[in-house]
């Protein structure tokens, strides 16, 4: 059941690992539902502490690292400023965005463990782990992976299985191997902390219970683990990068990345309230705080089981009210990959279409994969930008505010007696802010946007019937009404349209000269604008995007698809061994193109005249589709010149043309270095 009248909110949005630049996958699946959630709290007048940060111990860092040949420390340094700088250019309005690799937040994940240690929490034991005999180490969960045992998804992990989402442990996968050697790990013994959650399940169960509200992605996949049965799970590794054991007897031991990254929002917390002179023990000890987690779905089982279970074995800390996780966004019809390059990144996005950072934001808020799995393209990415954003809500505010500049003198003007239909769109216009806080506050965006958009639809719509422009050649009085109404919609999109659109909030109040800054409990009003209040310059919110500028784009993520074929592409097979005098039966030699023609109903066939040095030959080559036989006639080539003549295409072929063939299919003739006369051998 879900807190009713909170005190305060603490939202929380995934720590992301600090080994990349971020995509718009990272930006639809937690940080961009999670800003639009804050923003319209903190415009409702809500107390909220907004916190996230780098996670900066997980296996993933030092996999980089050792592709980068650089340490993890110089990694999570490198990254750390990158994500913070895009987070920030999209208008993620964290109240503070940290690291985990900040002290304060070592002796905060060390106290917790050592309390959990002290009150008996933990069970000591001595398992069997993988170890990698040629890296010389133990494996991370992270390192080893294998086929999962429920789906057969031939890539799953040591913890988990990104494609069916099933928690795992590295010893139920299915021929498993290091991600270090990519050797086969052997057992050896090794002595770890667990925490019993075999034993705490009845308590996670009731939480889990408790919250039917959730999202059904999320409670469903909570009931699918609880159904299977916790188990166990340890909470130390024996890896050298991360939060050391605070425990003697731990040498080589750091505490496990999915207990220490939880904590990042308890430290986090602490170091912006420090900042900040607040009491950090009110955002996450008080009974009427609000805790809300935003994350992906591929994080739901550590949110919603095990920081829960740790939360309740420490004992003083308030559990999650809600963890609104979303699905994966898809692009262009295949999965966002960074391996292969196959993603949308942000500061790239940036570069290429600058000062659009909302259009982005709009795009992927309407197709937010809240429930399932979505998809951006880039068509519809231009489709909404041109049939919504600047069909709809710019022209609107545009055709306000120019008529409002050449018949008014560019002040607001004076509101007269209201028709029927006035008074229709003013009812209207009231019941929308609560229609789409309420769409918010319940964590359905899309459904929020579409209402925002209806609003920016009924103004349209508004000035479209009631033609102010011809108006005022006859009625001047009326024509003012008319447009003072619509500026009046137009100062309440400028409300409601900020946690989705910050970017063109500040542009519309600008063009507004909204100098008093109203929040979400003035939306809905029809005086925001007093009669005579002069108005800022006019702009375009937004500008068309041409087709040219998104066919760049879908080249791009072709050319990134066409050189991952290439990576894949094997050197072929050696075929089966000759012996010396097979080969010596060959007649290799040198000539050159004379005449070069395409055969007559052949897309594949050129007809070639090769001097040989010994009165010239014709032989047929199937290049047509490679050169065009212009472009060949002078050319020295290398050919075979005692293969048997043979018919093609009504045409005797006497020879073969030797052709080096690329990975990608293209095809270059083979010539000597320098000239050679022809006739001459190759041996």
């Amino acid at each position: 059941m879900s807190l009713e009248n909170p005190q305060r909110y603490t939202v929380t949005a995934a720590l992301i690992y600090a080994n990349g630049p971020i995509h718009i996958g990272h930006l639809a699946g937690c940080y961009l539902p999670a800003d639009i959630y804050v923003r319209y709290l903190r415009s409702t007048g809500k107390d909220v502490a907004f916190i996230s940060g780098t996670d900066e111990h997980g296996v993933p860092i030092t996999i980089k690292a050792k592709k980068e040949g650089i340490t993890p420390q110089q990694v999570v340094d490198k990254y750390y400023g990158q994500i913070k700088q895009a987070f920030n250019d999209f208008g993620i309005s964290f109240d503070i965005y940290s690291r985990t690799s900040n002290q304060i937040h070592h002796e905060t994940s060390q106290e917790f463990f050592t309390k959990l240690y002290e009150q008996g929490d933990f069970d000591e034991e001595v398992t069997e782990q993988y170890y990698d005999e040629v890296a010389g180490q133990f494996l991370a969960d992270r390192y080893i992976v294998g086929t999962c045992p429920v789906c057969g998804n031939p890539n799953a992990y040591g913890d988990q299985c990104e494609r069916c989402g099933t928690a795992l442990s590295p010893t139920e996968l299915i021929e498993p191997h290091s991600m270090l050697s990519g050797s086969k790990p052997s057992l050896r013994s090794t002595k770890n902390w667990f925490l019993p959650l075999d034993r705490m399940q009845p308590k996670i169960e009731a939480y889990v219970n408790s919250h039917t509200e959730w999202k059904t992605n999320v409670f469903g996949q909570c009931q699918s683990w609880l159904k299977e049965g916790l188990r166990p799970r340890a909470m130390t590794r024996d890896l050298e990068w991360g939060i050391k054991v605070p425990l003697p007897d731990a040498d080589g031991k750091v505490l496990y990345v999915w207990f220490d990254a939880p904590i990042g929002y308890i430290s986090m917390t602490k170091e912006w309230a420090d900042e900040q002179g607040r009491d950090w023990e009110l955002y996450w000890r008080d009974e009427h705080t609000k805790l809300v987690h935003f994350i992906g779905k591929d994080n739901i089982v550590f949110h919603c089981i095990i920081f829960p279970a740790m939360l309740m074995a420490e004992g003083s800390y308030i559990l999650a009210d809600n963890v609104p996780a979303n699905e994966f966004m898809n692009l262009e019809g295949d999965k966002i990959s960074t391996s292969r390059n196959w993603a949308v990144w942000l500061h790239e996005y940036l570069d290429e279409l600058p000062g659009k950072q909302d259009v982005l934001r709009y795009v992927l808020a309407a197709n937010a994969p809240e429930t399932k799995d979505s998809e951006f393209t880039w068509k519809d990415f231009q489709a909404r930008n041109n049939n919504e954003l600047v069909a709809v809500f710019g022209n609107f505010v545009n055709r306000a505010v120019v008529l409002t500049q050449k018949f008014c003198d560019n002040h607001v003007p004076v509101r007269g007696a209201l028709t029927e239909y006035d008074k229709t769109v003013f009812n209207e216009l009231a019941l929308f802010p609560d229609r789409i806080g309420q769409a918010i506050a319940q964590y359905k965006f899309r459904e929020a946007l579409g209402h925002l958009m209806d609003l920016a639809r009924l103004g349209n719509k508004y000035l479209a019937e009631t033609e102010p422009w011809k108006v005022v050649k006859t009625d001047p009085l009326r024509a003012n009404t008319i447009l003072n109404i619509a500026l009046q919609i137009s100062a309440n999109l400028s409300i409601v349209c900020e946690p989705f659109l910050p970017f063109t909030s500040e542009k519309l109040r600008s063009q507004l000269n909204l100098t008093e800054h109203f929040n979400w409990t003035n939306a809905g009003r029809v005086d925001l604008l007093t009669e005579g209040h002069s108005l800022g310059k006019g702009e375009l919110l937004f500008a068309k995007i041409e087709d040219d500028e998104i066919n760049k784009q879908i080249q791009k993520l072709l050319n990134a698809k066409h050189m991952n074929e290439l990576e894949t592409k094997t050197v072929p097979a050696l075929r089966d061994e000759i012996t010396y005098d097979d080969f010596a039966k060959m007649d290799i030699r040198i000539g050159t193109i004379t005449e070069a023609e395409r055969v007559p109903k052949s897309d594949k066939l050129l007809k070639l005249r090769v001097d040989d040095g010994l009165g010239g030959r014709q032989i047929l080559s199937g290049i047509a589709k490679h050169f065009a036989p212009e472009d060949i006639i002078g050319k020295q080539v290398t050919f075979l010149a005692n293969l048997a003549p043979r018919k093609m295409m009504g045409f005797e072929s006497q020879g073969m043309i030797l052709m080096a063939e690329d990975r990608d299919g293209k095809l270059a003739l083979i010539a000597p270095g320098e000239a050679v006369w022809n006739g001459g051998t190759v041996s």
